[in-house]
């Protein structure tokens, strides 16, 4: 699967008239900003002029290919989860072309999930929910692979954490929100410089929306100034 997703946005190159990173920055836009306009009503106008300028470059065939590519990306995550947009970036060979952008291997980020989780399997032991955060998600592997230790573990990350995720760069903020998005994950995904604290947009999931994670939030954060 990750070959055929590999080939689709290797065609979107249109015979070398594109950069390989500007196809895959424009699929997951295209991807994020069709996710996005489905729950959030605000803002939906000024992101669909966007979604369509961006299309726009490209011919039916090949915004066929991108949506045949996401598809992909929705079963293998249906299958298992992993980190696939992040080895799919690096197996296009845009690391080297990214400024020093790489993924961390998800095997390594499940490694490092082991050692991080026995403390949030404590806190979730007393406490109806938690909150995570990723100051620099990238692609959101750490994030899938500690959601992966939890259901593992019994619990429900659907329900049981929220995520509140950063990353300067647009593209990461893209596939951390596509990813955690087709995975159920409640979090806000952050396009800021956690270093300065600016904030340029937020990406709220589906779950986010869907599951109240305002008022859940808002709820404890009442209990916590009451106590």
């Amino acid at each position: 699967m990750g070959n055929r997703m590999k080939k689709l946005l290797q065609q979107n190159r249109a015979g070398g008239q594109r950069r390989m990173t500007q196809v895959f920055k424009d699929f997951c836009e295209l991807s994020a900003l069709s996710m996005r306009n489905a729950v959030q009503p605000e803002g939906r106008d000024d992101r669909e002029a966007r979604y369509l300028a961006i299309a726009s470059g490209y011919t039916t065939d090949e915004m066929n290919r991108f949506a045949e590519c996401m598809s992909k990306v929705v079963l293998a995550l249906e299958a298992k989860m992993g980190d696939v947009l992040g080895d799919l970036y690096m197996s296009l060979d845009l690391g080297n072309e990214a400024i020093g952008q790489f993924f961390t291997p998800y095997d390594v980020s499940r490694t490092m999930a082991a050692m991080t989780v026995d403390p949030i399997l404590g806190e979730l032991a007393t406490k109806p929910f938690i909150t995570m955060h990723e100051p620099a998600s990238g692609s959101g592997g750490m994030v899938i692979a500690l959601a992966e230790k939890l259901r593992d573990a019994g619990f429900n990350y659907q329900r049981q954490i929220h995520v509140q995720a950063t990353d300067i760069d647009p593209t990461a903020v893209h596939m951390t929100y596509i990813q955690l998005s087709l995975l159920g994950i409640p979090a806000q995904v952050t396009h800021g410089n956690t270093l300065s604290a600016e904030t340029f947009d937020v990406w709220p999931t589906p779950a986010h929306v869907l599951g109240g994670w305002e008022t859940r939030l808002a709820i404890r954060d009442a209990f916590e100034r009451i106590a």
